[in-house]
């Protein structure tokens, strides 16, 4: 017999818990919303794993990665966050109540935010797994570059990423060895890229090449390569290795219900909203052009703050819009077209007129436009014809006569 699940409510639930899924949470919570924030493996995500970060606004000092996280987790549970670290099985994001899954537990949510990040595509070499992160094996040049100053370092990859990065990594290291799968002079940058990697003194490039194996005592000091075409293994020496082969979003279980790019990302507007209303996503996961700390702090707040305005406009939009014991007259207007604005005395004069009858509301669309999608018409003004419960018709020629023939 299948055990019970447990079951919890909470106003928001987040699924992940680096940066981006620690400041929608400390933004969420700060607006007095019941928050939840789930992590299946470490909390500050692979931020963590760099050993310093000298472009975060604030921390001059080039900090570890972790501090940073360590500092956004203390502030999350001084403001009331809850974590769970536990991996999520199963979601259910349609309706207005979200189902988020756990081996044992089932947590009931408002609003969901999805902040699950990706994770490097790897090699899979040999003793790969031991190296990872800070013993050697790192995936972003922005953030350690600087410590790889007078250093050798190994670059796998020749993509626009590989590149562009490792040309990035010349302005620190004294030389940036690059593995090339592909004969010589073929690469999968562009064009441009390519000209300047070739002619840049400090990079050298090993042709025909793939990752066999990873070396060294505690911390990597040995790339060993395969040469495709002579088939013989080629040990290069180094201080470090950059992977950049491509990144892996962690979306699995959102792909039936999430509008997703072919890639995986999960597709937002500007507010992080997704296909699925209250549902919310935010940081690396997301498809955008600049994954970084500082652009996942960006898109947390957003998410959180987003969440707290669907919570509270879907309030509004059940308790005063919606009323199923009156019809009602919803007048969706932007304040900052006077003609618009010229017809309110209208609509002030009709609620007193007849208050008693029927439920008269304004929506400013120039303030938040959430109430008024949710009326299904983005053409104002308008007003809505509300008949138990459910938008009966638009009246878009808003005079008395006209909104008491529909609203009768």
């Amino acid at each position: 017999m299948a055990r019970e699940k447990k079951v919890e409510y909470y106003d928001v639930v987040v699924i992940g818990a680096g940066a981006a899924g620690l400041t929608a949470a400390i933004y969420s919570a700060r607006a007095r919303l019941n928050t939840l924030i789930m992590e299946k493996a470490l909390v500050g995500g692979l931020a963590t794993y760099t050993n310093e970060i000298e472009n975060y606004p604030g921390f001059p000092n080039s900090p570890k990665g972790e501090e940073i996280t360590d500092e956004m987790k203390a502030q999350a549970k001084k403001m009331g966050v809850k974590f769970k670290l536990t991996e999520v099985q199963k979601v259910e994001l349609e309706g207005e109540e979200k189902v988020v899954e756990t081996f044992r537990n089932k947590f009931i949510a408002k609003s969901v935010i999805l902040a699950t990040g990706g994770r490097p595509r790897i090699t899979k070499a040999k003793n790969e797994e031991d190296y990872l992160f800070d013993k050697g094996i790192s995936f972003c040049a922005t953030c350690d570059a600087a410590a790889n100053t007078d250093k050798t370092v190994v670059v796998i990859g020749s993509g626009d990423a590989a590149i562009e990065e490792g040309m990035f990594l010349t302005k620190f290291a004294k030389k940036v060895i690059v593995s090339v799968m592909h004969d010589e002079g073929t690469m999968d940058c562009n064009e441009i890229a390519k000209e300047a990697a070739l002619a840049n003194p400090k990079m050298e490039f090993i042709w025909n090449t793939v990752v066999e194996s990873f070396e060294g005592e505690g911390h990597l000091d040995t790339v060993v390569l395969k040469d495709l075409k002579a088939n013989k293994l080629v040990p290069v020496k180094c201080d470090n290795c950059f992977e950049f082969i491509g990144y892996v979003p962690n979306t699995e279980i959102f792909k039936e219900q999430i509008d997703l790019t072919p890639q995986g990302y999960i597709l937002t507007n500007d507010r992080m909203e997704t296909n699925i209303e209250g549902v919310f996503a935010c940081g690396d996961v997301r498809e955008k052009w600049l994954k970084q700390v500082a652009t996942a702090v960006g898109d947390g707040a957003i998410a959180g703050f987003a969440a707290e305005k669907y919570i509270a406009e879907s309030e509004v939009f059940e308790q005063t819009i919606m009323k199923k014991d009156k019809n009602g007259a919803i007048y969706v207007y932007n304040a900052i077209e006077a003609d618009q604005r010229e017809l309110l005395p209208l609509i002030e004069e009709m609620t007193e007129k007849h208050r008693a009858d029927f439920n008269f509301c304004k929506i400013d669309v120039y303030k938040s436009d959430g109430l008024a999608k949710r009326l299904g018409r983005t053409e104002y003004p308008y007003v809505a014809i509300v008949k138990d419960g459910q938008v009966a018709e638009y009246v878009t020629e808003v005079n008395e006569d006209a909104i008491m023939a529909a609203i009768k």
